[in-house]
């Protein structure tokens, strides 16, 4: 089963990607022959865009969140590998009965956690209902499973750590404060962080490092709860300066079903005005309403936000992990404290709870207050 040598490695840069997942994973381009590897990566890429798609609910064409759909690729990847492995072959053609057994032999090893066993089996659960054969395993994973635990999210203390971080995060110095000497080291910084000579840094690239863009992400982020997704989607016409608050239409909703009004805290809306005056300085925008792009022209995703929050919490002096999801779990646990369970349900915007919501008789003001005593 192992590749004829002369085909080599494939570069990272030619396995080709799709929702933001390699093909062609390492671990199984040393299994497969070339015309193994076309056939697989046929089969994944279906696969891949099926659960970003419609994974989670097909009849409502409703797809996973990107953390849970990355997860979910990588558990069935290792999967079809290990199986491989035992049958001594390529295949694509998995049975329940081999599900069953590979669930059952990781419960029984004890070398995985709780998480990562309800994970796995929630993960072969959805490759058998993308397969159109339903799975419903016997095998319970403990109760201990931290699925059955309150999801995690950022404390109050945290949350105003990360507000402060990230008004320091990439800041220079005032050009004109500087002595020649330091304002040469701070040029050469610049040229490296914005790929540019260093003949070529000036003034407004000053202005660029200090500028509002990393945190109108994170307080916007903290604010409406945004999922990585709505990040990337984020429009500037979703900004309701007036009234202080976001006013996402049906058609950008990550659930696509409604029109949503969320509130935003006056400080946020402050630095949103500052970056949308900002944000007419760089050419990238120019044919965009993206509200907010990479380095590299592209809309944030996942693990673009991830390094961000690493790279705030750092500065925040906060030690463990943390994950954008920890962020929008917080608005919604401290809201819900706040204002209650209606308020929140609104605020994030959850679309399996339309029962609830309409009972939200907690108009965007008071939310918007609630945002103020949360931090």
């Amino acid at each position: 089963m192992s590749k004829p040598p002369s085909l080599g490695c494939i570069p990272m840069s030619e396995r080709g990607k799709v929702e933001g997942i390699v093909l062609i994973p390492e671990p199984v381009e040393s299994k497969l022959n070339e015309r193994e590897l076309v056939s697989y990566k046929k089969h994944r890429e279906r696969f891949i865009r099926w659960l970003a798609t419609q994974g989670k609910e097909p009849e409502a064409l409703e797809g996973y969140a990107e953390d849970t759909y990355s997860t979910y690729a990588t558990i069935v990847s290792k999967f079809h590998r290990d199986i491989w492995e035992a049958n001594g072959g390529f295949t694509l053609e998995l049975s329940q009965e081999q599900a069953e057994n590979y669930l059952r032999d990781m419960v029984l090893s004890n070398d995985y956690s709780d998480s990562h066993l309800h994970n796995t089996k929630l993960a072969l659960k959805a490759y058998f209902r993308f397969k159109q054969n339903e799975w419903n395993p016997d095998i319970v994973i403990p109760s201990t499973s931290r699925a059955s635990q309150p999801r995690d999210y950022v404390s109050e203390q945290e949350r105003k750590a990360l507000r402060e971080a990230v008004l320091e995060y990439g800041s220079v110095p005032a050009y004109a404060a500087l002595r020649p000497e330091k304002r040469t080291e701070w040029k050469r910084e610049l040229a490296r962080r914005f790929g540019k000579p260093t003949s070529e840094i000036g003034r407004e690239d000053w202005k660029k490092a200090n500028g509002y863009k990393y945190i109108t992400i994170l307080y916007t982020s903290l604010d409406a709860g945004l999922r990585p997704v709505e990040v990337g989607r984020a429009k500037t016409y979703w900004i309701d300066r007036e009234n202080e608050v976001l006013r996402i239409p049906a058609k950008d909703s990550s659930k696509n079903e409604d029109n949503w009004t969320v509130s935003l805290r006056s400080d946020t809306i402050e630095y949103l005005n500052l970056w949308l005056e900002e944000r007419k300085l760089y050419d990238k925008y120019e044919n965009t309403e993206h509200l907010w792009l990479t380095r590299h022209e592209n809309p944030y995703r996942g693990k673009s936000l991830k390094v961000l929050l690493d790279n705030l919490r750092g500065i925040a002096g906060i030690e463990r992990e943390l994950t954008w999801y920890t962020l929008r779990h917080s608005t919604g646990t401290y809201m819900a404290r706040e204002e209650g369970l209606a308020a929140a349900q609104a605020q994030l915007r959850h679309q399996r709870e339309e029962t609830t919501m309409k009972y939200d008789n907690v108009p965007p003001k008071r939310r918007k207050d609630a945002l103020e005593k949360i931090g």
